[in-house]
């Protein structure tokens, strides 16, 4: 179930920072690191500061955009400060994020999303992911290094693995698989064209937009749900347009 947990680096700048966190990494487990355009990549001080991780490094998968490795998750979580400006869902406490992320993981690839060493993620890429997750720290001086952080919340990912492989199993009913951020991405481009045809909402931008977003990541509807949800929205789009 680990293999199925992804750490992704945005646009990291020094390449000691992606040995260091590869070895956080493998220190609690996880194996599957991801680099969205790395500065500088391969390299040697990578390689050195993985110490005996170098393995993770060496297959990392290395993207040009957020987007593409992210495609094919069931959720995926950005680590950063809260951004009260984009309303998605946010855990406070990072053993709470911890627990949910294992539990998806076991159908399908979650992702962990760490950005720039300098100032972080993006509101755009913020907009890639399901959930943020702070981690808690001085309000003085709340500064990690990249690796720092991904070790804290690797540590609590692998404290929520061991508990919930140790649990008793109990009886819940199957919420169905979950759709991948591609499928997800394909609803909220439908979603968005009935809108704007509707007359609904008049600006691309608008914050509509991002609440609706919110609102499903919170929901976090599995496959079939998102399925009746387009059939919806075709029905509603073919009375908008419907054929001359």
């Amino acid at each position: 179930m680990l293999d199925n947990i992804r750490i992704v680096l945005v646009q990291t700048f020094h390449p000691g920072n992606i040995g260091a966190s590869a070895r956080a990494m493998k220190t609690m487990g996880l194996t599957r690191l991801t680099l969205v355009n790395p500065r500088c990549f391969p390299d040697a001080e990578a390689t050195r500061r993985a110490a005996g991780a170098s393995d993770v490094v060496e297959q990392a998968r290395v993207v040009t955009s957020l987007e593409a490795a992210v495609s094919d998750c069931v959720q995926v979580i950005g680590a950063s400060a809260r951004l009260r400006s984009l309303p998605l869902p946010h855990f406070d406490e990072p053993d709470e994020m911890a627990r949910t992320l294992v539990a998806n993981a076991e159908r399908g690839p979650v992702a962990l999303v760490f950005g720039r060493e300098r100032y972080g993620l993006t509101n755009d890429e913020i907009r890639h992911c399901t959930h943020q997750v702070s981690i808690p720290a001085n309000p003085d001086y709340g500064v990690l290094n990249l690796s720092q952080a991904v070790q804290v919340l690797a540590h609590e990912v692998y404290g929520a693995w061991r508990r919930a492989d140790n649990a008793v199993p109990t009886a819940s009913p199957s919420h169905g698989p979950l759709p991948t951020q591609q499928q997800l991405g394909y609803f909220h481009e439908h979603l968005q064209r009935v809108m704007e045809g509707s007359g609904f909402i008049n600006q691309p931008h608008a914050r509509t937009s991002d609440h609706l977003h919110a609102l499903f990541a919170r929901a976090q509807p599995n496959r079939k749900e998102l399925s009746l949800l387009r059939g919806l929205l075709s029905s509603l789009e073919a009375h908008l347009d419907p054929p001359s």
